[in-house]
């Protein structure tokens, strides 16, 4: 996506610069942190997804004459605002979590420093990107976990807007997916995708052989064929009639999907079809999935339950500003204390606590001078630094944008998920798979 990102953001966050640059605190440092104080109900780990996403869009984050004008005929602001905001680039620094890592409730997942009016221009951009991909992204590998091994293609660009589209297609395959529909996705981030034929096109032919041979004449005998527009066993014998006992793979889209898979495999091995693959993209989701596992399928397509994270369709990530400079250059540490949502002030780093089989067991989130200070841990065999810088001066660092960048999250994420404890990966409710500590 191109173009500017400066009015995907919320009115206030204006407001407060027109007033902090109209009484002098404008301009003192700060330190902006977004994290999440609990997980999604249920859930026992998260999966941090879109950081490469939001640092382009923090690099694009510009005022032109188009939005400047419409914020001064509505009077958003003053004009001296609209001055500074003409000039607006961000020039701090970011560090947070990389992306495709696990997550827990208080991990410092982006700390933004910068000016108070520079880093709380951001906020809602921020919100937006991270709660969006990290529910999707969680909630995908809920699915990537239970498959088994078994490739899942996301599906879901009819369910959700054509902007979140594509940034879910993006958070699934860094969360383990292999392929998306989205075509955009494909171009903009590197995604291999997929896709063949829909129920129309049977429904466009005089008879459901006539689609098959006209989209084996298309493809060849290695596509797949949708199989269930009508009846699913004259589906099979009319799909292997046509491409022959190498047909690649038939679609199922409805029905009991353990017992039809299952009459299906056999009805495939006693006509020959041996090799042919069988997918199902009938409303997906974790627990259906883990329901087939003990079918014989081969693939899955999933469509509503991971565009909209699975019934979690925000990670419920906040942020907060945690520490400024006093007038006299010093850190304060600043926090919220509000009834059940106490934020911890402060500048902080982070560390997983793993132990002699390199499972993780504890998240440590050192308060003090920050990743970019002195270290509070030295990283050994059973600490794992978490933070990493990805902006300096307000530009982006490469390794972790565009399809590099993705490529790079979602070989991290399946690394990560090595050193989760196996308890994380039940779909029974559970708290957070390993506790929080502050030091």
């Amino acid at each position: 996506m191109t173009g500017s990102a400066a009015l995907l953001t919320d009115r206030y966050e204006l407001t407060m610069v027109d007033a902090a640059l109209r009484d002098g605190t404008a301009h003192r440092e700060s330190l902006f942190e977004a994290f999440a104080r609990r997980l999604p109900d249920g859930r026992r780990y998260g999966v941090v997804a879109g950081t490469g996403r939001l640092l382009e869009l923090i690099e694009r984050f510009r005022f032109e004459d188009a939005e400047l004008e419409w914020l001064a005929e509505h009077r958003v602001v003053r004009q001296e605002t609209l001055d500074w905001l003409a000039d607006y680039r961000f020039r701090g620094d970011v560090w947070g979590y990389r992306e495709g890592e696990a997550y827990f409730p208080g991990s410092p997942l982006l700390t933004i420093q910068a000016t108070f009016a520079e880093a709380v221009m951001l906020e809602t951009v921020v919100l937006s990107t991270l709660n969006f991909d990290s529910s999707v992204a969680s909630a995908a590998a809920r699915m990537v976990s239970v498959a088994l091994g078994r490739p899942i293609a996301e599906m879901g660009s009819r369910r959700t807007n054509e902007r979140s589209a594509v940034a879910a297609a993006r958070a699934a395959y860094i969360a383990g997916f292999d392929a998306t529909s989205n075509l955009e996705a494909g171009r903009t981030w590197g995604i291999p995708t997929m896709g063949t034929a829909a129920h129309a096109f049977t429904l466009l032919h005089d008879t459901e052989e006539a689609a098959f041979r006209a989209q084996v004449a298309a493809f060849g005998p290695g596509t797949t064929l949708l199989i269930d527009t009508y009846d699913i066993a004259t589906g099979v014998e009319t799909a292997v009639r046509v491409a022959g006992t190498g047909l690649g793979a038939v679609r199922i889209d409805s029905g009991d999907l353990p017992s039809v898979a299952a009459a299906v495999r056999r009805q495939l091995d006693e006509l020959g079809a041996v090799g042919t693959k069988i997918t199902v993209t009938s409303d997906l989701d974790e627990f259906l999935i883990a329901a087939l596992s003990g079918a014989p399928v081969d693939s899955y397509g999933v469509g509503t339950s991971v565009v909209t994270g699975s019934g979690s369709p925000a990670a419920g990530m906040v942020f907060k500003l945690v520490a400024r400079k006093d007038d006299g250059g010093e850190w304060v540490s600043v926090a919220k204390s509000s009834t059940a949502k106490v934020s911890v002030g402060g500048r902080k780093n982070a560390a997983r606590r793993l132990d002699s089989t390199r499972t993780a067991r504890e998240e440590i989130v050192y308060v003090g001078d920050g990743p970019d200070g002195e270290a509070e841990f030295e990283a050994d065999s059973t600490l794992r630094p978490l933070m990493v810088p990805l902006m300096r001066g307000g530009r982006a660092d490469a390794a972790y944008t565009g399809h590099a960048g993705v490529a790079a999250a979602r070989a991290h994420r399946a690394q990560v998920m090595q050193e989760l404890p196996i308890e994380a990966f039940r779909l029974g409710r559970g708290e957070a798979v390993i506790p929080t500590t502050y030091r």
